[in-house]
């Protein structure tokens, strides 16, 4: 049996794939707290990475960063999607799967926070 999704080639599937793609960040914006404070933290961040970044790798990495972190949000989001669309009922199993993804946007924070405090500390001090 064939996905009836996945007959689109060429520029059609790169069309419907963007689609399905603006569809999931207007949704995450819309539906996950923590998905939209660092879509805004993002926007305030992201100019600031050119100012605080000497070159284009320091700027990269500032910019990268930030852009991780949504990055890793958004999957916690989709791993949190998925179990609750199985059971909102109590399990050890869910449980772990969402810890994990909940360790992993921790893990992207605190490596983002890390490389800007390096970043601030060396242009700064």
């Amino acid at each position: 049996m064939s996905n009836p999704y996945k007959g689109r080639t060429g520029i059609d599937r790169i069309v419907s794939a963007t689609g399905y793609s603006m569809a999931g960040l207007r949704t995450a914006f819309a539906a996950e707290n923590a998905f939209r404070q660092e879509v805004w933290l993002a926007f305030a961040m992201l100019p600031l990475a050119m100012l605080i970044g000497r070159n284009w790798v320091e700027v990269a990495l500032l910019a990268g960063s930030v852009w991780l972190v949504l990055i890793v949000e958004l999957l916690n989001s989709a791993i949190e999607a998925a179990i609750d669309r199985v059971s909102f009922e109590w399990h050890e199993l869910s449980k772990r799967a969402k810890d994990y993804g909940s360790a992993a946007v921790m893990l992207s924070l605190l490596l983002c926070g890390g490389i800007w405090a390096a970043a601030i500390w060396q242009r700064f001090a």
